[in-house]
Parts: structure tokens; sequence; C-alpha cells
């Protein structure tokens, strides 16, 4: 593999792929649980620079029997949310949104690509995002494009770039597209530091 290719997965400005092995306890993973009650969903999230369009992150939503999000040696975390080896629990609409918000900022920008699919595809995604294991530093969209791989065999390869997953994710049927943009510092760690999930309706 080209040395790019790590490069666009362990940039420092985004704070992503510095993955670490984690194991929340039952209780905690448990009480977390959340479905969404919209239909069986994979939504990919991919974080693009804004100057050059290169890819820096990328991650996947799945809404099965609860939604959960794959962040693969992703940066990510705060002690509300459990994490199972770069699996977090209880994506709930305030958890997305702080999710997606962390990532946008000043320097880059999140592209969120949506996918109806069966609720044997999205079970099958959260076993294999469940079984994958702690994903190591630069290896996001590696990761990240093997369970798609096995999910749309022939239809999406595995690639060590963010960017190349978002291509070929959008070009299966029925994938809706939008992008999030903020202006906001490129220190995404205050982002988390002022979340405060007690005071979220």
């Amino acid at each position: 593999m080209r040395p790019f290719g790590f490069a666009l997965c362990a940039m420092l400005a985004l704070g992503g792929c510095a993955g670490e092995r984690v194991w929340a306890p039952d209780e905690a993973v448990k009480a977390a649980a959340y479905r969404h009650d919209g239909p069986p969903r994979l939504t990919l999230f991919t974080m693009l620079n804004n100057k050059t369009g290169a890819g820096a992150h990328t991650s996947l939503m799945v809404n099965g029997s609860q939604r959960i999000i794959f962040d693969p040696a992703g940066s990510f975390g705060h002690e509300t949310i459990p994490e199972r080896n770069d699996v977090l629990f209880g994506a709930t609409p305030p958890v997305v949104d702080v999710y997606t918000r962390y990532h946008a900022r000043e320097t880059y920008h999140v592209k969120i690509q949506e996918l109806d699919v069966s609720p044997a595809v999205a079970q099958k995604a959260m076993a294999l995002v469940q079984g994958y294991g702690a994903v190591p530093s630069a290896q996001c969209a590696r990761s990240t494009s093997s369970v798609l791989a096995e999910l749309f065999p022939g239809q999406i390869a595995p690639t060590w770039y963010p960017k190349q997953l978002a291509d070929q994710f959008g070009q299966l049927s029925g994938v809706r597209e939008q992008v999030l943009h903020e202006y906001d510092s490129d220190d995404n760690s205050k982002v988390l530091a002022a979340w405060d999930p007690a005071k979220v309706n």
C-alpha cells in the first residue's frame, strides 16, 4: 500500500484513527441500547478535507435490532456512550448529532450516505462490525469497506481510501446523500467537552 493511503486516515488534525481496545460492561451496553423507529438502514460517514477533498476518516452506522456506530480506530468517545472495540452503542439522535458535529468543522466536512436495507442485511452488518475487533490505526476505510464488501459482494471492494469507499457506496441503488458543513474551531475536543447529554431534550 502506498504511504499516502495511511496518511488519509492518520491525519492528526482530524484526530481520527487512534483506536484502542475497550470493552464496556454488559450492563452499560444493555442500558444504552437504542433502536431508531425508522427502517433498517446503513449510514456511511466520510470525513473530507475542505481544501483538498481528500478523505480523512470513515465510519458506519447500522440501524438493526438496535442502532450502533462502527467508528474504526476513531477518536470519538464519551463516558456516557458505551464502546466495545470501535462499536459505539446507544446511537440516539442526540448522540448522532454530536458525533457528526465532532467531525465537521472549519477544516473538514462530513458526507452522510444512507441506504435502507432489509432486516437481514442490517443484522448481518451488526454482527460483522461487532465481531471485527479493535481496528489498528489508519485502517478505518479498510475495515469499513471489508464489512461492506461482505454485505454487497461484487459491488463494493475493500479499499484503504475513505473517499474511494464513499464513491463505491454512492453507486449502490437507493443511496441518499447529504453533506454537513460547520465552521467552528479545528479543535474538535471542544465539541465533546461542551456536550452534556443530561441537558439534551
